[in-house]
């Protein structure tokens, strides 16, 4: 299991861009495929996107395809959401998280919302003004 720790939350007008970094410790990072996951106040927990354990794969929920990019640093134990045009609809805790299973199998239980994962960082507020 991973400790996670997201960091780079904050407030933005629209139309601006922030970069999420998630820090994680263990020795298994990666092997874990990556997601990340986002609650508005009042709304369920939404996957938006994900990343293999190589990085050579990603996936973007449709709501952020297009203005968002995933990547990973197996080095530095790092996934990072790009987030670009930012909407007030982007508002959210935004939360990382880590499944040590195959890419496929990982990706469908998320996209099916299913939302198992083996870690989950504590969250960071993203408050996009209009």
């Amino acid at each position: 299991q991973l400790q996670l720790v997201e960091s780079g939350g904050g407030l933005v007008q629209t139309g601006g861009s922030l970069r999420l970094s998630c820090a994680a410790s263990g020795r298994t990072f990666s092997s874990n495929v990556m997601g990340w996951f986002r609650q508005a106040p009042g709304k369920e927990r939404d996957f938006i996107a994900a990343i293999s354990w190589s990085g050579y794969s990603t996936y973007y929920a449709d709501s952020v395809k297009g203005r968002f990019t995933i990547a990973r640093d197996n080095a530095d134990n790092t996934v990072n959401l790009q987030m670009n045009n930012l909407k007030p609809e982007d508002t959210a805790v935004y939360y990382c998280a880590g499944r040590n299973m195959n890419w496929g199998v990982a990706l469908s239980n998320w996209r099916a919302g299913l939302g198992l994962a083996d870690s989950w960082g504590q969250g960071t507020q993203v408050t996009v003004s209009s």
